[in-house]
């Protein structure tokens, strides 16, 4: 046992080693009351019916029926086996590779088997699930491909898997095209190479174990009354999730288990966590006839944050025919999407500690509040103490200026000097990430510089297309850009990338509305805040407009008991507005009110 956890160079000490894993798996066994191992002089054991484990033994294998070890042993291998067990034993490695390998085999005679039995729906699901994770494994091998076809042919998905092998060297050919997602990307890699990579075994002596992402489709939700759509909906995710499973980068969790995690509705993030899912592609149909249209977003699920969505309008387009070249569309687009931000992740944490102190930083930030500000502010120059190029702080940091700046409306321009100081510095240090250029552009925005704005956010829209916080901060650009009708497309855009919608979502739309005279759909978005006080001005100014005074009266004596000093000619004058009808409606409502 010494030897096959630590290896055959220094014997003596693997043996030290031994002695004390026992030493502590004894001590934790007597704190939890239980015992798995027994020891004695010379031998370890395993208590009986202590514990249960995946690994699959023939004798195991032959006393339950046929389709129920298929389906356990489907299951287990969507994770990869001890995949996290960091041992560096050559004959652990070894005996990890073989078994791997003999769980592969297992699979692969338990699905020969099961082709010969008469199939119920149920059953040719799993088949195909089987099929799928064996293809998944070793996508060159000719059994499999028999197996795969085999498995498909039950409910008419030959041609398309036919179709999905005449394309396998088309789709490799064009990711070995594509130019590096990162200019930091400095790793030169041929094609021979790319292709060896993607078709050769590996070394497991002189190669790291390279983490590769997991995704789950989740079976579409159909907003669509058509039923004939739901079903078209359900063909394309299997067309997607065939595209997925020709690609090296990501490993693609099966239409069966991905449709019994759809299910869990109320642990479905847990159950997504336990199987080790890095990233989630929901899809949704909506619409009728010429009106149908598919929304798909790809969401990355540690942090829940949207790297990539595209709504595709079918119109009078025969969805039929073309569904195949939408899937091939999505899985390209997501295949490079997650290769950016896996890119972009390691960057985050490449200085656990610094990342530490600006995810604590980040929560203050979701709430609009002074004390939350300066709180944030100090997590993030903590987070500099540890990594002072660490540009996702300085940002960070320019964006609780701003946000001070607008909570204290005191027109103090060297808050928002500040701000843009601190995010020209985050430029500097990284030019490929969005933070810096939006952070940029809002401080830009409240200095008067509403082209500058402008241009920064487009520029920071441009990097990161999916962003819903860039968005929403484009959209409020675009409302002092004296633009209203454009920020309240921006602003649904991002409240659908984020439909939690964060108070300062809501609070732009609300502008939006107002800039348009439309004072009651504007109000409508106030109350939907979670702080709505934090509107107090432009809710009076709406209520002044609609003719309504006693109320604009008491949301004024509000304001001025938070802020005495509050004169509204002097609050415009430094408010950006780039057209004068647009602040002449602001100071109408405000003045009507009673400021």
């Amino acid at each position: 046992m010494a030897r096959f956890l630590w290896g055959d160079d220094d014997v003596a000490n693997s043996l030290a080693n031994l002695r004390k894993l026992i030493s502590r798996i004894k001590s934790r066994q007597s704190s939890l009351g239980v015992d798995f191992l027994a020891f004695d002089d010379m031998d370890i054991h395993l208590v009986n019916r202590s514990l249960t484990s995946d690994i699959v033994s023939a004798a195991t294998a032959a006393s339950k029926p046929l389709l129920e070890n298929l389906a356990i042993l489907t299951q287990d291998l969507h994770s990869t086996f001890l995949e996290k067990a960091n041992c560096q034993s050559r004959i652990f490695i070894d005996w990890r590779e073989n078994e791997r390998k003999r769980h592969l085999a297992l699979l692969k005679e338990m699905l020969d088997a099961a082709e010969r039995l008469p199939a119920t729906t149920r059953d040719v699901a799993l088949a195909k699930e089987a099929a799928l994770v064996l293809f998944e494994a070793d996508p060159r091998d000719e059994d499999t491909h028999h197996l795969l076809l085999k498995s498909f042919e039950a409910d008419g998905g030959l041609d398309q898997l036919r179709n999905l092998f005449e394309q396998r060297k088309g789709l490799v050919s064009s990711r070995i095209a594509k130019p590096p997602a990162s200019p930091h990307s400095v790793t030169q890699v041929s094609p021979d190479n790319l292709i060896n990579e993607a078709t050769g075994e590996p070394d497991l002596a002189s190669q790291p174990i390279l983490r590769i992402p997991r995704i789950a489709l989740l079976a579409p939700s159909n907003d669509s009354a058509g039923a004939a759509a739901a079903i078209l909906a359900s063909s394309l995710i299997e067309d997607i999730t065939l595209g997925f499973c020709a690609l090296h980068s990501l490993r693609v969790i099966a239409p069966y288990s991905a449709m019994q995690m759809s299910r869990q509705s109320e642990n479905q993030i847990a159950l997504l966590q336990r199987y080790d899912i890095n990233y989630v592609l929901d899809t949704r149909l909506s619409g009728l006839g010429d009106d149908l249209s598919l929304f798909s977003q790809l969401i990355h699920l540690p942090n829940r944050e949207v790297v990539w969505a595209e709504r595709f309008t079918f119109g009078k387009l025969d969805l039929a025919r073309n569904k195949r070249d939408i899937s091939r569309q999505i899985v390209l687009g997501v295949a490079g999407q997650v290769e950016r931000h896996e890119m972009t992740r390691a960057y985050f944490e490449k200085n656990p500690a610094a990342y530490h102190q600006y995810l604590v930083g980040q929560q203050y930030l979701h709430r609009l509040t002074l004390p939350n500000m300066r709180r944030a502010r100090k997590q993030m120059k903590a987070a500099l103490r540890e990594s002072n190029d660490f540009a996702p702080a300085l940002s960070s940091i320019a964006r609780t200026y701003s946000k001070e700046w607008l909570l204290t409306a005191s027109g103090d321009i060297e808050l928002l000097k500040s701000a843009e100081i601190y995010a020209t510095q985050a430029i500097a240090v990284c030019n490929d990430l969005a933070d810096g250029y939006r952070e940029l552009g809002v401080a830009k925005l409240l200095q008067g510089s509403i082209d500058e704005s402008v241009e920064a956010l487009e520029l920071a829209e441009a990097l990161s297309p999916h962003y819903a916080d860039v968005i929403a901060d484009h959209a409020d650009t675009l409302v002092h850009f004296s633009r209203p009708d454009l920020a309240l497309q921006k602003i649904r855009d991002a409240m659908e990338l984020n439909p939690m919608n964060p108070d300062s979502y809501i609070w732009t739309a609300a502008g939006a509305h107002y800039a348009l005279g439309q004072f009651q759909a504007s109000l409508d978005y106030i109350d939907q805040m979670a702080d709505p006080i934090l509107a107090d001005r432009l809710s009076a100014a709406n209520w002044a407009m609609l003719g309504d005074k006693e109320r604009a009266s008491t949301i004024v004596h509000r304001v001025r008991e938070a802020n005495p000093d509050f004169d509204v000619d002097r609050w415009l004058s430094f408010v950006p507005v780039k057209e004068q009808w647009h602040k002449d409606l602001y100071r109408e409502g405000l003045k009507k009110a009673g400021f």
